[in-house]
């Protein structure tokens, strides 16, 4: 096993694509790279498997890329289109198995508010999801992994982007959903091998990032790879790709990083 693998589980925005009902190029293109469930991303190390955001389509992506084991949730913020999948971590918890749950406080907040059931002490069956909340805001360890949260604005909310690092390296960096990236963020990332970053659309968006924004703070980051994510249906996937510069390259579902 590599030290450290990513694999995309999901690059699409809150609708996906194909959106319900929308006949446009791209939702109609037969390029599976266009075809893209909710954004969320599965990581393994040789001693820990997890997994950040719990969108609608996680039992499509678990099933997919046959998941067979995750041993703690990561959450990046508590938007339908990333946690709504979160009751089908149930069958990760077989034998009544605890699984751990990250994220910031509001968001366990509104986790515990959107699935009480599972938290409120009553469903301790087997099969059922067994979470153990755990709200952070500083640096905490999945195995070797050390993963410092930090947060970005997303409108009304703010996302708790992840830099994760292992041995002192900075390997990744995962920055879905936010409007912009804060100096402060920036400067902890700089240089980190792999950057993924939310790439909305062409258009300006109130509170994602559009491809020339994402651009942009790629260039300050400086990464070995920086991969867009969080697509929606105004972005074709190889016509984006072909434009863009050396290095930054766009994500789609199923696409492994071996690291």
């Amino acid at each position: 096993m590599h030290d450290f693998s990513l694999t995309f589980l999901g690059s699409g925005t809150s609708q996906g694509v194909p959106i319900i009902g929308c006949d446009c190029p791209i939702c109609q293109s037969t390029d599976p790279r266009d075809k893209r469930t909710r954004s969320s991303i599965y990581i393994e190390t040789p001693e820990f498997h997890f997994i950040v955001d719990t969108g609608p389509d996680l039992r499509q992506q678990a099933l997919r890329e046959q998941l067979k084991r995750i041993d703690a949730v990561v959450l990046t913020h508590p938007h339908a289109d990333h946690i709504m999948g979160f009751d089908d971590m149930r069958a990760f918890c077989h034998g009544g198995k605890e699984m751990p749950v990250y994220g910031s406080p509001d968001t366990m907040t509104a986790l515990r508010r959107v699935f009480a059931f599972a938290f409120d002490g009553q469903n301790r069956f087997p099969g059922y999801v067994n979470p153990v909340a755990h709200e952070v805001t500083t640096p905490f360890n999945l195995g070797s992994t050390q993963l410092i949260p930090m947060q970005v604005p997303h409108g009304r909310v703010q996302t708790q982007a992840y830099l994760f690092l292992r041995h002192g390296r900075k390997i990744a960096a995962y920055f879905p959903d936010c409007k912009d990236i804060p100096p402060a963020a920036r400067e902890a990332i700089a240089g980190v091998e792999v950057l993924i970053v939310d790439a909305l659309r062409r258009k300006e968006h109130p509170t994602h990032m559009n491809v020339d924004e994402a651009l942009a703070v790629a260039s300050t980051i400086h990464a070995k790879q920086t991969w867009f994510t969080h697509l929606s249906h105004d972005l074709a996937h190889a016509e984006l790709e072909a434009e863009l510069p050396p290095g930054i390259r766009v994500a789609y579902d199923g696409l492994r990083l071996e690291l």
